[in-house]
Order: structure tokens, then C-alpha cells, then sequence
């Protein structure tokens, strides 16, 4: 029998499972003053296109969201779909143009969009909350813009201008629609429900005259987030947030300073509408917005419960 002593703090024969368990409880420990935080507060959460583009990684973002509803947060989903959409218009053999990353959307689009986004996609986001809950019984609830008058919108309209004559002209999107009202009892009768409901909302909106719209999931989350004064808002995207002239990821932004980054181009392509939707949600009284990238697995658990996050946060 040996007479050597114990390392200090650990028990004899403490196998290396044993010390994976000492180490999750210190982790556990360590997020304590962050779920603090982040009690009772509302999150929302955009989970983009590519983001959701394989079944792993959707079936831990779903175990990720129960978590969050099981530690006192409430999520709130709201999903994209636009490899999706492209995919099934292909198939459609409809042929699709944007203008400004906006997808130019006729009667035939629409229709198709409607169908991938408030049907597949959302159902199978649900799907996959209801597989990660059923021991707890947390419960994803999909919903759209038209259901409970969730989201009003206003036709969007661009304007660009002609490479012959260089004068401005006004360019028809079609049925792509900006949010002009968005009502969310529907969702604040859902996260304070004393069942754990967990919404999933798909960016489809209907506008006064009773017109269906498709609509940018970004600007969808923005709005939401404002209209339910949200602690935090996630843009779950494919990049790992803003990255500076170095290459290196920009931790913290304030709101002037995310205005700079555009105007400097720092940020390019794809970034300026997730800058330009974090700005504007938090102008309207969200408190902070993260871009981050949704493929890493638990992205969002870092990021909330963490010390150093795992994205770049825009702040007043």
C-alpha cells in the first residue's frame, strides 16, 4: 500500500471522470454572478441561415436555448432561412435577384418563402426545443409576424442609382416588407406563462391591407427586442463577430463607434446590416447586441455566462 499523500484537494484514486465533474461544478460556480444577471431578463436570439445550416449544430442551439430557459432567461428565437429559400426556388426553377442583400420577392417567391420559413424551418427549430425539453418540459412554440398581429409592415423600398443616367431611382423589392408595428403580447403571454414556452418566430409579417411580406430576420430581431425591451439581443451569423483592419476581432463597440467602422469600412458587405440592425435596437432601449458566430457549439453560453464572451458587443 502506498504511503504517499494525496494531492491537495484531491480524494485518493480520483479518477480523471472524477476531475471532469470537479471541473464542470467550478464552471458552474464561476457563471453564477452571470446567470444573476441574466434572471428573468429577456434574450433574443438570431439564428441565421447558415448558422443553422447542419443538424449538430441545431440540435445543440436548441439544448443550448432549453438551458437558458431552465436558468431563468427567456429566450426569444427569431430564425432566418435565406440558403434555404435559394434552395427550394432553385428547385422551383424560379430565378432569384437582390438588390442591397435584399431578395427581390414576387407573388411566386413569396409563396415559396412563406413556406420554408413559418413552415420547415420553424417546425423543425420547434422540433428540436420540444426533443432537447421533454425531460423538463420546455416547450418551443412557433409562430410568424401574422399570427396575433405580432408584426405589422410597411412596404420597404430602396433606392439606387442608374449606372447610365447616375440619377437616383426608386427600386420595387416587391413583397418585402420593413416592420412599421410590432405588437408582442403574444410573446410576453408566452414567456410569462407558468409553463416554459420557448417562441420561435419566423420573419413574416402582413402588412395593413392584409398582404403577406417577407422581411429580413435581422431587422425582425431588432424590432422585437426593442418592442420587448430585451437585456440582450444575439446575432448568430457565420463570422465571429467584427473584425478590425488587423484581422483581430473587436471585442466592444460603442454605438458611435459602430457608425465609424461603417463609415471607415471597417466593417464590410454583409456586416453593415448586422451593425446598422444592432445600432437601431440599441437606440430603442435594448441594453447591448452581440455578433457572434453561431457554428461554434455553446457560442451563446459563453457569451452570456462568461467573462470575456465570445463575439463583439454594441453598447450605448
Amino acid at each position: 500500500m502506498s504511503d504517499k499523500t494525496p494531492p491537495s484537494g484531491q480524494a485518493a484514486g480520483a479518477s480523471a471522470i472524477e476531475e471532469q465533474g470537479w471541473a464542470t461544478a467550478r464552471t458552474l460556480a464561476e457563471a453564477l454572478p452571470y446567470i444573476q444577471i441574466y434572471d428573468r431578463e429577456t434574450v433574443v436570439i438570431k439564428y441565421g441561415g447558415h448558422a443553422m445550416g447542419e443538424e449538430t449544430v441545431a440540435q445543440k442551439f436548441a439544448a443550448d436555448a432549453v438551458l437558458l430557459k431552465l436558468l431563468g432567461v427567456h429566450p426569444v428565437v427569431v430564425h432566418g432561412g435565406g440558403p434555404q429559400i435559394s434552395r427550394m426556388l432553385d428547385k422551383a426553377g424560379v430565378k432569384s435577384t437582390f438588390i442591397d442583400g435584399l431578395r427581390v420577392t414576387d407573388k411566386a417567391t413569396m409563396e415559396v418563402a412563406e413556406m420554408v420559413l413559418s413552415g420547415a424551418i420553424n417546425k423543425e427549430i420547434v422540433h428540436w426545443i420540444n426533443r432537447a425539453g421533454a425531460e423538463a418540459d420546455v416547450r418551443g412554440v412557433g409562430l410568424s409576424g401574422k399570427d396575433a398581429r405580432l408584426i405589422t409592415v410597411e412596404k420597404a423600398t430602396r433606392t439606387r442609382k442608374d449606372p447610365t443616367s447616375k440619377l437616383e431611382e426608386v427600386v420595387d423589392l416587391g413583397f418585402v416588407g420593413e416592420p412599421s408595428k410590432v405588437d408582442p403580447k403574444i410573446i410576453e403571454a408566452l414567456i410569462s406563462s407558468d409553463q416554459d414556452y420557448v417562441p420561435v418566430i419566423a420573419p413574416i409579417g402582413v402588412s395593413e391591407e392584409g398582404e403577406t411580406f417577407n422581411i429580413n430576420a435581422d431587422t425582425v430581431a431588432g424590432a422585437l427586442a426593442g418592442a420587448l425591451n430585451a437585456k440582450r439581443m444575439l446575432l448568430l451569423t457565420d463570422v465571429v463577430g467584427v473584425l478590425g483592419p488587423d484581422g483581430q476581432l473587436i471585442r466592444q463597440l460603442t454605438v458611435a463607434e459602430a457608425r465609424k467602422a461603417i463609415h471607415d469600412g471597417v466593417a464590410t458587405g454583409g456586416m453593415i446590416p448586422k451593425l446598422e440592425t444592432a445600432i437601431a435596437a440599441v437606440e430603442s432601449g435594448v441594453e447591448a447586441v452581440v455578433i457572434l458566430d453561431g457554428r461554434r457549439p455553446h457560442a451563446m453560453l459563453v457569451e452570456l455566462f462568461t467573462e470575456h464572451g465570445a463575439g463583439t458587443l454594441i453598447k450605448p
